[in-house]
């Protein structure tokens, strides 16, 4: 299931992860939106997570066994950005862990937990959401990887990513996003990880292989972030 699914990286994911043999739901908020998801091969399922109550977040995600966070308030007021960045997320995330969903891919940005933004920027809501919302997946027995990427972009893909705690900003390509959270939805082995990337040189696959094997290297306290080789 993707949370967001008429997004940019969404519908940039779901050909895919449909190509790569999955069966996926993507959740929009309006009707006029299905067509446009149903074109990726995609089941569109029309719910504004932003108004549901945990229950019926539990009814949404049931039967799925992955989820992907792609959803986002898109600036506007501070109370819509909290409502959805972070109270629907964190609802979301929940309801998979009562429903037994288990995996859980997020989409953040490359400051999250790390920003810090005065509160009277426009700003300070979503850099708050965000890190509330990441601090929280943390928290929970999911088996989670959080994908905080840089500026976002329209560029072209390029497969090839930067990736490390000591990425702090740069641009990423919506479709690099998109393609390492196919790569990365299916990888329990990267599970207790958060990449921090922006593009680069180093391959999508040849970066979550080298995160898989220090994830592997440190079974007491999963890698949270990792640098190239």
């Amino acid at each position: 299931m993707i949370i967001g699914g008429h997004g940019k990286v969404a519908l940039l994911a779901a050909p895919m992860l449909v190509e790569g043999g999955h069966s996926v739901t993507s959740v929009i908020r309006k009707e006029d939106q299905v067509a446009d998801v149903e074109e990726t091969g995609a089941s569109a399922r029309v719910s504004d997570v932003e108004h549901l109550d945990l229950d019926s977040t539990r009814e949404l995600v049931r039967g799925h066994d992955a989820i992907i966070w792609a959803a986002g308030a898109g600036g506007g007021s501070p109370e819509r950005t909290y409502a959805v960045d972070r109270d629907a997320a964190i609802r979301v995330m929940d309801a998979a862990v009562a429903e037994g969903v288990d995996r859980f891919v997020m989409v953040s940005y490359v400051g999250s937990g790390r920003d810090n933004v005065p509160e009277d920027n426009p700003f300070h809501a979503y850099a708050d959401a965000k890190a509330q919302a990441d601090e929280h997946l943390r928290g929970t027995s999911l088996n989670w990887t959080i994908l905080a990427p840089g500026q976002l972009t329209l560029d072209e893909s390029t497969s090839k990513i930067e990736y490390g705690d000591h990425v702090t900003e740069g641009e990423t390509s919506r479709a690099n996003v998109a393609e390492l959270a196919v790569g990365a939805v299916g990888r329990t082995d990267l599970a207790g990880v958060t990449i921090h990337f922006r593009d680069g040189n180093v391959a999508i696959w040849e970066a979550m292989e080298s995160l898989s094997r220090r994830a592997q290297e440190t079974p007491v306290a999963p890698l949270r972030e990792g640098a190239a080789d």
